[in-house]
């Protein structure tokens, strides 16, 4: 079987589960903590507190449905496109993962957002007063932290650069 169509294969894979696993946390959110009080996991510091978002991150831009429709239909294309053109080489991987871990988070929140018009969050970092978030947010974040990090200091060399870079191929292995 072709390196490429197994990375997707895989990649697909993943997303789904990611999916599933973010849809099913919100939907556990609902049915325990919708209508009562927050549930501390370690007092003063994390609670579970259910939260409506209609917002982006922060509760920014309330009901601006649309340009999230947007926003998350770029990164499905920007995903897929970097899927289909990296590298079949293994050192690329990572990518592949944050690249998945990206649009898994995209897709779950999306998901949110058609069927409710709002986004269920849940998670509250209490100690720093951080607002309510999910475990789709928690995929973009982490995979995009560690996206940042592996193309400053793991893909660092210019000939590496240059196979990211749609024009600037030289040759595909």
């Amino acid at each position: 079987m072709n390196r490429r169509i197994t990375r997707l294969a895989l990649s697909f894979l993943l997303f789904c589960f990611l999916i599933v696993f973010d849809q099913f946390t919100k939907q556990k959110a609902v049915s325990e903590l919708m209508g009562h009080e927050s549930f501390a996991l370690w007092k003063g510091v994390f609670e579970l507190t259910y939260s409506e978002n209609q917002g982006a991150a922060f509760g920014l831009l309330q009901g601006h449905q649309t340009l999230f429709l947007l926003v998350a239909a770029l990164v499905f294309a920007a995903v897929l496109y970097l899927l289909l053109t990296l590298p079949e080489k293994g050192r690329y991987w990572p990518l592949v993962l944050c690249l998945t871990f990206i649009a898994s988070g995209a897709a779950g929140n999306l998901i949110d957002r058609l069927s409710q018009g709002y986004v269920v969050d849940f998670l509250y970092f209490k100690l720093i007063d951080f607002p309510i978030f999910n475990v789709a947010d928690c995929y973009v974040t982490c995979a995009t932290g560690i996206l940042f990090l592996l193309l400053f200091f793991g893909y660092y060399s210019e000939e590496e650069i240059a196979l990211m870079i749609p024009g600037r191929r030289k040759e595909r292995t």
